[in-house]
């Protein structure tokens, strides 16, 4: 049997007719750019978030650097970021002229949060939790130590669509909650696409701005943006989206339970969910200290997997100037050289569930 880590086409397949007739709804329009279908998804993805605002974006990239340029984060800032997030979430603090300061993750995958705040010195101004995997971070002590240091928060929910902790939503945390919707994502468009939400409507206001070559109005720069719109066609299509995303969900939590309760191989460590936590599983991560074989094996019987994050950014080649060192983050990269994503995706079958539970037990 065949098995690829995501099938993205089953999704599509499930829910077709509203997906190509979204789709025709946009082109026929003669209008897609900063039309109809953005200000309508705008409004909807607030609504589902219970933000205030949102504001369509071109990446998660694009949300996250714009976050923080809005906030007037630049040149002799520091900001916190999990050591163990993926390169994005580090590039959109120095695309910004700031230092990044890493801290471990916990046993959840997420930033450790008895670390921050000995990772805050003068020059911090803002820590960026990423809810890594779709499990929603520990947020309560983030909140309570950015408060107590008056650090602004800037969420990282590429991977978290509609995750809880408690009783709020992912994104709903800090001053900006940014979201990607690369196609693989739990609520993926069907190209580049993101947003962010937020309370505050001045932050709204100038992310608007930014987007759009820092206008209001055309011809009119009052910031020095960049082209970041998220285009009509993408917003029909994620508008179909959201209306089946807490199915979807649901169905990614089912596949994560047959998994959790199929899975017994003492060589092989299973995720966890923290109390209090929702994990909305973007991705289904296993541990191993045999991970390279265990990889081979999987590969050799069909089953494709893949490593979030096989290079940490702190050892990123790009990231030298840092002066970061091997053993500098040892849990971080310890999960570097262990983790491995296994085929998660909707519309996957029990058959296949199963193929890929059966194969892992007998993995030896």
């Amino acid at each position: 049997m065949r098995i690829d880590l995501a099938v993205l086409d089953r999704q599509f397949e499930l829910h077709r007719a509203e997906y190509e007739g979204a789709a025709l709804r946009a082109l026929r329009s003669g209008r897609y750019i900063l039309g109809p279908e953005l200000e309508a998804f705008e409004r909807e993805f607030a609504a589902f978030t219970g933000a205030k605002y949102c504001v369509g974006l071109n990446s998660g990239l694009d949300a996250l650097t714009l976050s923080v340029r809005a906030l007037g984060i630049g040149a002799g800032d520091e900001v916190v970021v999990p050591a163990n997030t993926y390169i994005a979430t580090v590039l959109a603090v120095t695309e910004n002229g700031a230092t990044p300061v890493f801290i471990e993750p916990d046993a959840y995958y997420n930033l450790d949060t008895e670390r921050l705040a000995a990772a805050v010195t003068p020059r911090t101004r803002a820590v960026m939790p990423v809810h890594l995997y779709g499990q929603a971070v520990h947020m309560p002590p983030v909140m309570e130590i950015a408060q107590r240091y008056g650090l602004a928060v800037i969420e990282d929910c590429a991977q978290s669509h509609g995750a809880h902790f408690g009783d709020t939503m992912t994104g709903r945390f800090g001053a900006i909650g940014c979201f990607s919707f690369y196609p693989t994502k739990n609520l993926g468009a069907f190209g580049d696409a993101g947003a962010i939400v937020t309370d505050d409507a001045d932050l709204a206001e100038k992310i608007r701005m930014l987007r759009n070559y820092g206008s209001r109005e055309k011809y009119h720069n009052e910031l020095c943006g960049v082209n970041s719109r998220l285009d009509e066609l993408q917003a029909a299509l994620l508008r179909t989206k959201l209306k089946h995303l807490p199915a979807l969900t649901a169905e990614r939590q089912a596949i994560a339970e047959k998994y959790l309760a199929g899975i017994q191989n003492d060589r092989i460590t299973l995720p966890q969910t923290r109390p209090g936590a929702e994990h909305v599983y973007h991705q289904f991560v296993v541990r191993t200290a045999e991970r390279d074989r265990l990889q081979a094996y999987l590969r050799e019987h069909g089953i494709d997997t893949v490593i979030h994050y096989p290079i940490p950014p702190h050892l990123a080649e790009c990231y030298r100037s840092l002066g970061h060192a091997h053993g500098d983050f040892p849990v971080t990269e310890q999960y570097a050289d262990e983790v491995l994503s296994l085929p998660m995706f909707n519309g996957m079958r029990d058959d296949e569930i199963g193929y890929v539970i059966d194969t892992l037990n007998r993995f030896s």
